[in-house]
């Protein structure tokens, strides 16, 4: 396994420490959900970072079962194996995942695809190693335009920052037309595929640690670095643009929405 930059690494826990709470953990159990992962399953994660929705598949498939985690970044893979070492945790992307055909039961990616270069050859893939039968779950947020605190902070980014951090922060949004990706990845993978929109809920302590998990996590593990100087001046801005989501005990919390997207293996 690749060893990984030690600043990815500090992106990569900053990422855990802000992200995860605030925004992922709530979809772990509802991609199990709708997977129908099962004890005794085995279960891929792909794209699993710093590995949320794989320790949750591993409390649901106990002891009998089995999980994988593969992610293209070895930053990621770090925090995940400091985190939890009773996961398989494996280099590789998911347009070639690095397992054998029809290992697995159950294939999860939760917010992944927004970032693969090719969506349609990793539902391939996803197909190529589930048993016949199994199922796959894909979970992709909403369009940017129905995240509002994130649309006003890309507007922030763009002015204050430029194209390269606002185009970062708009890079997880960009698979928002459910319909759109079930066309595609249907096509790809040669079976039906059934897509739901839930609408979570994103809590943060503060605007601050929202839009400073963004700025010192996000941005840094899309390539993009900026200055103190910038930094504070973007969440002093953000702190009046964002003033909407500031709930009465200084948290901030707001609508995430979010699409699943199902399918199987038919053959």
């Amino acid at each position: 396994m690749t060893d990984p930059n030690p600043d990815a690494v500090a992106g990569a826990k900053v990422y855990d420490a802000f992200h995860v709470p605030a925004l992922f953990a709530e979809w772990a159990p509802r991609m199990l959900v709708a997977a129908d992962v099962r004890p005794g399953h085995r279960v891929l994660d792909v794209a699993c970072g710093t590995g949320v929705l794989a320790q949750a598949a591993r409390d649901r498939v106990g002891p009998q079962g089995r999980v994988v985690g593969v992610d293209l970044d070895p930053a990621m893979l770090h925090v995940a194996r400091e985190v939890d070492d009773a996961v398989e945790w494996l280099e590789g992307s998911a347009e070639d995942l690095p397992v054998d055909d029809a290992a697995f039961d159950r294939v999860l990616s939760q917010f992944g695809m927004m970032f693969f270069p090719a969506p349609e050859k990793a539902v391939q893939e996803m197909v190529r190693v589930l048993k016949p039968g199994g199922r796959f779950a894909i979970a992709v947020w909403d369009s940017l335009e129905n995240s509002r605190p994130y649309h006003i902070a890309v507007d922030i980014l763009e002015r204050l920052a430029g194209s390269d951090a606002a185009d970062a922060l708009r890079a997880p949004f960009a698979l928002g037309d459910a319909s759109a990706l079930a066309r595609r990845l249907s096509d790809a993978a040669g079976t039906p595929i059934t897509t739901s929109t839930v609408v979570g809920r994103g809590r943060f302590p503060s605007i601050r640690s929202m839009v400073e998990a963004d700025l010192r996590g996000w941005l840094p593990v899309m390539g993009v670095e900026l200055d103190e100087a910038r930094i504070e001046e973007i969440l002093a801005t953000a702190e009046d643009d964002l003033a909407e989501f500031r709930t009465s005990d200084g948290q901030m919390e707001f609508d995430s929405p979010a699409h699943i997207l199902v399918g199987r293996r038919t053959g």
